[in-house]
């Protein structure tokens, strides 16, 4: 890469990441102080709607919004075309959803569920007021207004949530939460950015970018619906504090490794666009991409499936510890989620959703024999089964990314099979710490994360990791540049 787009794109990468890891730390404690306050139960009823909002979701974005971010000739008709388009979209699915929610709230057999779907479709019209600027922003590396905007709704909508959930609101406060935090990231997002829609609209304009929108919308639906599959099958077949133990387990986990994803997926898709049809430079990108990415996400995974029982019984108290044998099979899982997003991008820089859709389609099909074999046997067997499609999964989203750069799966394998190694030898030296006999679950992961800190860094220097070098290298470089 040029020093010009190596300096955007270290930049983008460093506000991005404290934007999602701001974001996501924040969200962190306050779910653990609502966790504190409100029962699994409940928690369990906001994860029943979450596959019926999220599919609702990915109609908002229609894949236009990654469409406007891949054309680098989109203008303003393209613009203004696509924020008309979303907000009828918005509205048509939050009604939609109001007119399923008796048959959501019959099918749980939970009543409450009819009012809280009315009220969580208003955040799909909410969000549809905000995909415009936040694409353009993205397209333009701009994070740093994103981290701004997202840190501080967060902080402002967490207090309310926690609030309302000390008074007794119960699950209310959740809702609460969601809905007063997407009004007002929308509202600063608008106040920050300077684009503001024409009255100009053009089908024209749709149709030029449905082809590769239209693609991604039925990858990102595929990818929605397969996501929360678990969450369907999990709450009508087990109770609805089964499903708040298993929600609560993948949030813990989705904590680090989505937002690791989310961080790279969102700087290195235009970054990777920009140089789509340089192949030798879009490599060198991408290989540099993986291995930084699971140079920092090994640790994590490892770390958190070490240290996950003293972590629950500090942070969540017992009545969360059914959540940690889950919690630590997710982890397994979440060790691919990077090398995932990163050779997925390469397809979508490409230009190629259809590629991209018929992976998805490949790997949902294969998805749904799995929880067709699992679910019988109880909800660890399904995480065990979710294991084994993410190991799948991935050798076939690296099959054309070796057929575009010639980037095969053995050479991703041998790039990031280091970081790994070094993680997992951190992670057997800090579980050798619980045969210490510490009572005190705290001072014990306080412990676990220390040595594991030290531990980490101090293997992927005696063996000279490249990715730590490169890591290095760039915050000593990122220093002198400030």
């Amino acid at each position: 890469m040029t020093d010009n787009l190596r300096h955007k794109t270290m930049s983008a990468l460093l506000w991005s990441f404290l934007e999602r890891f701001g974001q996501q730390g924040i969200q962190f404690v306050i779910g653990i102080i609502l966790a504190r306050l409100l029962l699994p139960e409940e928690f369990g009823l906001i994860a029943m709607l979450t596959i019926f909002m999220a599919v609702a979701q990915s109609f908002i974005d229609s894949g236009f919004g990654q469409a406007l971010i891949q054309k680098q000739s989109a203008d303003h008709v393209d613009e203004c075309s696509i924020f008309y388009f979303n907000i009828l979209v918005g509205c048509v699915a939050a009604g939609l959803l109001c007119l399923a929610a008796p048959y959501i709230s019959s099918f749980y057999n939970q009543p409450i569920l009819e009012l809280l779907t009315c009220a969580l479709s208003l955040n799909l019209i909410i969000n549809a007021f905000g995909l415009v600027q936040t694409a353009l922003l993205t397209k333009t590396l701009d994070f740093k207004t994103q981290t701004m905007v997202s840190v501080f709704s967060m902080i402002v909508t967490g207090a309310v949530g926690i609030t309302m959930a000390f008074y007794g609101f119960g699950v209310w406060s959740l809702v609460a939460q969601s809905v007063g935090g997407n009004l007002m990231r929308v509202v600063l997002l608008w106040f920050c950015s300077d684009w503001r829609p024409a009255w100009l609209f053009s089908v024209a304009s749709l149709r030029s970018m449905f082809r590769f929108g239209s693609k991604l919308l039925a990858s990102g639906l595929l990818d929605t619906v397969f996501r929360n599959l678990y969450l369907i099958v999990i709450g009508k077949v087990f109770s609805a504090g089964d499903l708040g133990f298993y929600s609560r387990a993948r949030q813990l986990q989705h904590l680090p490794v989505d937002s690791l994803s989310s961080v790279v997926g969102r700087v290195t898709f235009p970054v990777f666009s920009s140089v789509q049809s340089d192949k030798a430079r879009l490599k060198r990108g991408v290989k540099q991409a993986l291995g930084v990415l699971m140079f920092v996400n090994a640790p994590l995974m490892v770390g958190l499936a070490v240290t996950a029982e003293p972590l629950v019984l500090v942070l969540l108290t017992e009545k969360w510890l059914p959540c940690v044998p889950y919690l630590q099979l997710f982890c397994v899982i979440g060790l691919l989620y990077p090398a995932h997003t990163v050779n997925l991008n390469v397809l979508k820089a490409q230009g190629r959703s259809d590629l991209f859709l018929r992976l998805e389609v490949i790997k949902k099909l294969m998805m749904i024999a799995v929880i067709a074999l699992t679910y019988r046997f109880g909800i660890t067997v399904m995480l065990y089964g979710q294991i084994c499609t993410s190991v799948v999964g991935y050798l076939i989203n690296s099959y054309y990314t070796k057929k575009f750069i010639e980037y095969s799966v053995v050479e991703q394998v041998k790039d990031f099979v280091p970081q790994v190694l070094v993680a997992v030898a951190m992670g057997m030296s800090v579980f050798g710490l619980t045969f210490l006999g510490l009572e005190s679950a705290l001072v014990l992961l306080i412990s676990q994360i220390g040595a594991g800190v030290i531990l980490y860094i101090g293997f992927a220097w005696l063996t000279k990791n490249q990715s730590f070098v490169a890591c290095r290298t760039q915050i000593f470089e990122a220093r002198r540049g400030d």
